[in-house]
This record gives structure tokens, sequence and C-alpha cells, in this order.
């Protein structure tokens, strides 16, 4: 959302909380492009969803297409280290490994994604930029969300100034249950503003919505408000993805380009730790909404830890033997 011209001359003058106040004061008289009689909202049968989540895991894959989508997941990682403890050598050991996943293994595809703190997004940039790699940053306050816009907006403007190529941002979930949701559309709609070039996945933390219900209207504001990618869970709380949720969540997204021809990404996060359950949720992705989303274009996984699992069930499928968990690198 542009600042209006008057407010950034007075900002000049100001310093600390004032400004701050001010920059919040005309944040809210401005008038809000949301109406909320724009988006029909819709009423979740989650019996329905649940156990048409669980039909997916019961599909039986041939070798040939596992091994197809076994490496089309690997393809889907966005590999991720987000501690308070990240050190510059924890990022290089991440992206040594996003482009070394298994040199003993041929024909390996690289991950989507690294994904770090905006203070790593330089760094990251240079070790994996070249090698079709993109880089991530989580930006807006994560995990919680709970800060200043004019703090969340020049986070992001910082993290794409480094080099990211995405901004995976959360939203407001506190004015969301307050009811609020022009402000949290209107939040996506600046954040999106200030990723320039770089896409944006909305991060909507869905253990803490409540409900199926919210789930779906909160994925269909973040749509309405720009998102490219939406995003299941930041992995910081549990319930993080489940099956349920990003059904919801990619019904939302078909019923979007049902309506409009334009087609957004899904990704969810957390508790995905195994192939066998990733190849579950590729299952759920081309049911739902086809082969189209069937790329790391459309279609990512937020777990690091389940590279390591793609990779021994790959290594399985070709070679016939089950490597330990020592034959590969933790980070």
């Amino acid at each position: 959302m542009k600042r209006p011209a008057s407010s950034e001359a007075g900002l000049l003058l100001l310093s600390g909380s004032v400004a701050f106040s001010i920059f919040e004061k005309n944040q809210r008289l401005a008038k809000s492009t949301f109406n909320p009689s724009d988006i029909r909202r819709k009423a979740i049968d989650q019996v329905g969803v649940e156990e048409r989540s669980a039909r997916f895991q019961t599909r039986s894959i041939k070798a040939k297409a596992k091994i197809q989508g076994l490496k089309m997941a690997l393809n889907m990682i966005d590999l991720t280290t987000l501690e308070g403890k990240d050190t510059e050598g924890k990022v290089r050991q991440l992206c040594h490994k996003a482009a070394h996943l298994h040199d003993s293994t041929p024909d390996l595809p690289n991950v989507a994604a690294v994904c770090v703190y905006p203070t790593f997004v330089k760094l990251a940039k240079s070790l994996v930029g070249d090698k079709g790699i993109k880089v991530a940053s989580v930006a807006t306050a994560f995990p919680s969300g709970q800060s200043f816009r004019k703090y969340k907006i020049d986070e992001t403007k910082e993290a794409v100034a480094e080099g990211a190529d995405e901004i995976d941002m959360v939203i407001s979930r506190g004015r969301f249950h307050q009811g609020d949701y022009a402000y949290v559309y209107d939040e996506i709609s600046a954040v999106k503003e200030a990723c320039g070039k770089a896409r944006l996945k909305v991060i909507l933390e869905t253990g803490e919505l409540g409900n199926l219900d919210a789930v779906h209207y909160a994925s269909q504001i973040a749509i309405a408000a720009g998102a490219d990618f939406i995003k299941t869970s930041t992995g910081k709380i549990k319930p993080a993805a489940t099956m349920p949720v990003t059904l919801v969540m990619l019904e939302a997204i078909r019923d979007h380009y049902y309506a409009t021809g334009k087609m957004v990404g899904m990704k969810p996060a957390g508790g995905i730790s195994n192939a066998k359950l990733a190849l579950h949720y590729l299952i759920m992705v081309k049911e739902t909404l086809g082969e189209a989303w069937l790329s790391n274009q459309w279609f990512r996984f937020g777990a690091s830890s389940l590279a390591n699992d793609l990779l021994k069930q790959l290594v399985k499928q070709e070679s016939g033997i089950y490597q330990s968990a020592n034959y590969f690198a933790l980070d």
C-alpha cells in the first residue's frame, strides 16, 4: 500500500515511536480495496475432507512412476534453516547440500530453493545463485507476524535488495481472529508490492486458524491480495501441514483458477518427513489441480528432513541397496 506523500514528508521530521504511530495511523485511515462481499465464504465439510484425504494415501504406485515421483518431490523442496542459532557456517552447509545432494548418485535434480533469514540471503545467493537454485527469505516478523507494517515492508525490501528470489511472509493471525480481514488483505497486498519481481509465498499458519472454514477463507484472502503461493505453516508450531488442510487450500486455488484462469502455487510446510507421504501429497495435487501444478514453479515442500528420505528411497530403487542415514549429510 503506497503511503500518502504528506506522511512521507512528515516522517522525515520525526523518529522513533512517533514516526511509527503516524505511519500506522495513515495505514488505518487509507481506504481498503478489500470488500468481504467480493469473496464468497465457504462452509467446509470436515468429515468429507478427512475421508477424501485418507483415500489419497491408499493409492498404489508402480516402480517406474515411484522413481519419477521421488525425483519430482526432491526438485520441489525448499531446503530450510530458520533457527535463532543459525550461523554463516550453517548456511554454507545448507547451500552445499542443496548443490550436492548425493554426488555418488547421477542424474539427481536440484532442490527448488534454499530458505533462510534475510541476513543470510546475500551469502546464500553467492553460493547457489548460479546453480539453478532459488533463494527464498522469510520476512514480515517471521514467525509471529507481530510487528509494525513499516518494519515488515522494509524487511521485505531489504531481503529482495540482498538478492532474494522469493519471500515467505506470515499473515497477521491476531488481526484475522479479530475479524479485521481488510487489514490482512492490505498487508499482503503491500508486501506483494514491496516484493517487486520476487515471488510471494503467504504463510497462513493454519495451526493457529482454528478450523478448516477459517483456513479456506484465509486462503481466499491471500490469493485475492496477490499471493503467488499460499503456504500452510512456519514449521514452528503444531499441527503444521496436514493433508486435510492442504486439500482445503488446494481447493481454494482450484476455485480461483476456474474463476480467473490464474494459477497460484501451494507449499505445505512442516511435518512432511518421509518419501511415502510426499508421494501421497503429489497424488492429491494431481487429482485436485491437475498435472500443470506438478512442478516446482507451482508446488513446493517446506520440509528439509524430507530430502534425505527421498534420497534413501531413490538409491534403493535404482541400486537395490538401502543406505543408512550416515551416508547423507544432515545439513
